[in-house]
């Protein structure tokens, strides 16, 4: 099947809507769909009698997501979303006082609060400021002098700046300091190898650029991190004997360990087909047409007088372009494109716009097209 063919196939969400809003919730492929309506049939009909299909399809899912990031299956913990492995991550640490720890002012609040509340433990927080919405890598490596650990995201919620996780990752190894990222935001539109970028822990929500359910993401540990991360919720499967409803406390020697009792096998299903579609596609080929589509975005809004939260470029671009213009209200903006089945998001005074893949160039005209008959004085 053609590339065309197969986005006509698995976004029929196109046929209603010109859909731009993945930067908050992107919408079921078919075969995701599919899968989840699959598993539910199953068990309203058969109860648990396939219960050896499910615990497979744990592991199918863990080889797919270390598949897209290049980790190793036993490094991939199936969580809830984004925050739950950053928390995991924050309370597990054997934190001393006098510890330092590098976070980001401006994040999205699920990158700030874990790392936050450490102070009340003795660490000391060393923020870095988001400069025209941007991470000076500069500023990183001397704040990551003598710090413990450095907490960011691959890609920032509103500016769509895309952090070079490279030289993040040769940043922190030359500070041996631990590189700790929230991906959700990036994971899906544009590659990462957490083995070259030296990656310690990354967790991702799989709604956004995943185009997975809610409620199902995954947290990847390195293999060097996972005995110094304490499990923090514990429950009957955090422990080697879990099969056999072991009451002894051993705990799993791979991510599994952090897997707190019964999993969403529902959305492990439906984020399981989401991930094939990338792997099958390919990232290279997704990031090129999100270049593509963010900069058609991004030009046109340029030439009706709005303006961009910062500059885009292709190093450092994202799927997300954030614009705002005199006069023109976000909210009621954004309220009056939804009316006109056009989905982007308002945040913060600014219209974020966030095309992804099986976009076409089209969509983004329809939205240049609405957006000057959205002004509001």
């Amino acid at each position: 099947m053609s590339l065309s063919s197969l986005l006509i196939d698995e976004f029929p969400v196109r046929e209603r809507f010109v859909y731009l809003n993945h930067a908050s919730t992107g919408p079921l492929p078919r075969r995701s769909a599919r899968a989840i309506q699959e598993f539910a049939d199953d068990q309203m009909l058969h109860g648990s009698t396939g219960y050896a299909r499910w615990i497979a399809e744990y592991d199918n899912i863990r080889r797919s997501a270390a598949n897209l990031i290049g980790a190793a299956p036993d490094e991939i913990a199936l969580t809830k979303n984004t925050s739950e492995g950053l928390s995991f991550i924050a309370n597990g640490l054997d934190w001393k006082p006098g510890d330092v720890c590098v976070a980001v002012r401006g994040e999205f609040p699920a990158n700030i609060f874990p790392w936050a509340r450490l102070e009340r433990r003795g660490v000391e927080l060393r923020w870095l400021e988001l400069r025209s919405g941007e991470i000076d890598l500069d500023e990183l490596d001397r704040a990551c002098r003598g710090a413990r650990l450095l907490a960011v995201s691959f890609v920032q919620y509103l500016s769509g700046f895309r952090l070079d996780l490279d030289r993040a990752g040769e940043i922190c190894r030359r500070r041996d300091c631990l590189l700790v990222v929230d991906a959700v935001q990036g994971l899906g539109a544009f590659p990462v190898d957490v083995k070259r970028s030296g990656v310690h822990a990354l967790t991702a929500s799989g709604h956004k650029w995943l185009l997975g359910p809610e409620g199902a993401a995954f947290c990847y540990f390195s293999r060097e991190l996972i005995p110094h991360v304490e499990p923090v919720e514990m429950g009957w499967t955090n422990v080697v004997g879990f099969p056999q409803y072991s009451a002894e406390d051993e705990l799993r020697p791979d991510a599994g360990r952090y897997e707190c009792g019964t999993l969403n096998t529902v959305g492990c299903f439906g984020l399981r087909a989401s991930l094939d579609l990338f792997l099958e596609v390919g990232q290279p080929t997704i990031a090129d047409r999100i270049h593509a589509l963010a900069e058609r975005t991004l030009a046109g809004a340029r030439a009706l007088g709005y303006e961009p939260i910062r500059e885009r470029d292709r190093a450092s671009g994202s799927g997300i372009v954030t614009v705002r213009k005199a006069g023109v209200d976000s909210n009621k903006t954004a309220a009056a494109l939804a009316e006109r089945k056009i989905s982007i998001a308002a945040r913060h005074g600014w219209l974020r716009i966030s095309p992804h893949f099986y976009n076409e160039p089209e969509d983004v005209d329809r939205l240049l097209a609405a957006l000057p008959e959205c002004e509001s004085a």
